[in-house]
């Protein structure tokens, strides 16, 4: 599993999609908080970060099925995936494996985002005047929603041998899965009723308390179990295609 988890660290860090992706990231982040008027945090004459975990899972549904989308679908396109099924290695390693390394992407990706922390807290009147317990609460917030779309992701891609598809299927999911239960919550015939619990169900719900710095082991709870629910969804859709 080692080997697999570094060999998908290495084939990835040797496309130039790579460093696209991760620039991507970046450099809208960086508008977003330093250039956008809505959002600047020149603009606004306050030293927050709130912007940052506003708007990167909106840029996550997008990014991360962009990453994975490659994971699986490449693997059938070209052919590899029936070498691996070969190797001494069990279908649950392989997913493991892939998942490790397309979160580590994730977590090098955010790893940058650190040097907008590092000139807001300068910035600050007086320096420094930052609620940084809040904001590495927001982190684990993140890296948890983003570790969940990695696995949606990845199921995504051993759907198809198609990475277009992969990436539509990804991110279609992402936005359902964030978004969709918080919409239909507010129906009528929910509304009042079960209207929290629907809610509940979807991913901004629990994001957006983690986001405000507040650590729920709720929360955690969620996106353990939802990114655990992909994961067993895509061991059984590449295990089936052993078969």
């Amino acid at each position: 599993m080692k080997a697999m988890y570094f060999k998908e660290l290495s084939s990835f860090f040797s496309s130039r999609i790579a460093y696209v992706v991760i620039g991507t990231f970046l450099i809208l982040l960086g508008l977003i908080l330093w250039v956008f008027p809505d959002t600047s945090v020149l603009d606004n004459n306050y030293a927050q970060l709130d912007p940052l975990f506003a708007i990167a899972p909106l840029v996550f549904m997008f990014l991360i099925p962009a990453l994975t989308m490659r994971s699986f679908a490449e693997e059938y396109n070209s052919g590899t995936m029936e070498l691996l099924y070969t190797k001494p290695v069990s279908e649950l390693k392989l997913v493991m494996s892939k998942y490790a390394a397309y979160c580590s992407i994730v977590g090098i990706a955010l790893l940058p985002t650190l040097i907008y922390y590092y000139s807001i807290y300068q910035l600050g009147a007086p320096k420094g005047n930052l609620d940084s317990g809040a904001i590495i609460g927001s982190y684990i917030g993140l890296f948890s929603l983003s570790a969940v779309f990695v696995a949606i992701g990845i199921f995504s891609s051993s759907l198809t041998k198609n990475q277009i598809t992969a990436f539509v299927i990804g991110t279609f999911l992402c936005f359902f899965f964030t978004w969709f239960f918080e919409f239909v919550s507010g129906l009528s015939i929910f509304y009042g009723s079960v209207d929290d619990i629907v809610e509940r169900i979807g991913i901004n719900f629990h994001y957006s308390s983690m986001s405000k710095g507040v650590i729920d082991s709720r929360d955690v709870i969620y996106f353990i179990s939802v990114s655990v629910f992909f994961l067993i969804l895509t061991h059984f859709i590449i295990k089936s295609k052993r078969i």
